[in-house]
């Protein structure tokens, strides 16, 4: 997977998580189109996360740490927006993943068992979430194609359709890509954070 392609395929999820965000908090939880177009995004998000923890290079400790802080400061408004504290948002779920993947890798059973099967009940996907990316990360280290089957399975069971699938033909399409797209890491964390405070006024504006 090019650079390009994982810079334009995590644009292209921020896009569609937006739409679904939308959907749920300006139009009442659900939009024909939006709301299916959001159940996309997160194997894309997922996907591209765990191809990254994958390379050799990849410093799990810092990610853990930067999604984990950026996932902090973001829950305040997330939680104003879609009116609960829990599940926590995504950046949690996914630095609960990178926490469970350092441990997979370090061989640690014990706390790859509390981030794998005992704090997923308190983020958002929950176990088939943190699951989808553990085994999306060993697939993209060795492991067989079909342990994306379980992956995806799980995630259309939590998800009660089908359109997690669409995730496979759009990554597939795009994953050579060489759009020249600069690397905008911060830029999407203060999106992330940004579009959740917008989303809190207008909600606080509703109940009003």
């Amino acid at each position: 997977m090019t650079s390009s392609a994982r810079e334009l395929l995590k644009w292209l999820a921020v896009a569609l998580m937006t739409c679904d965000h939308v959907a749920k908090v300006i139009y009442g939880g659900y939009v024909p189109g939006l709301s299916e177009a959001g159940r996309i995004a997160f194997p894309i998000f997922a996907l591209v996360m765990a191809y990254n923890l994958a390379q050799p290079s990849a410093d799990l400790v810092k990610s853990m740490r930067r999604l984990f802080l950026w996932g902090l400061l973001a829950q305040p408004a997330h939680a104003i927006a879609f009116g609960y504290w829990l599940p926590l948002n995504i950046l949690l779920t996914f630095a609960l993943s990178a926490a469970a993947i350092f441990a997979a890798a370090n061989r640690n059973w014990f706390a790859l068992g509390v981030a794998a099967v005992a704090l997923p009940a308190f983020v958002d996907y929950q176990w088939c979430g943190v699951g989808f990316v553990l085994l999306a990360w060993m697939w993209f280290r060795g492991a067989p194609h079909l342990v994306m089957l379980p992956a995806f399975a799980a995630l259309c069971w939590f998800n009660g359709n089908l359109w997690a699938l669409a995730a496979v033909p759009l990554v597939f399409c795009l994953h050579r890509s060489t759009v020249a797209l600069p690397r905008a890491r911060w830029a999407f964390y203060g999106y992330y954070v940004a579009h959740l405070g917008l989303l809190a006024l207008i909600a606080g504006g509703v109940g009003a």
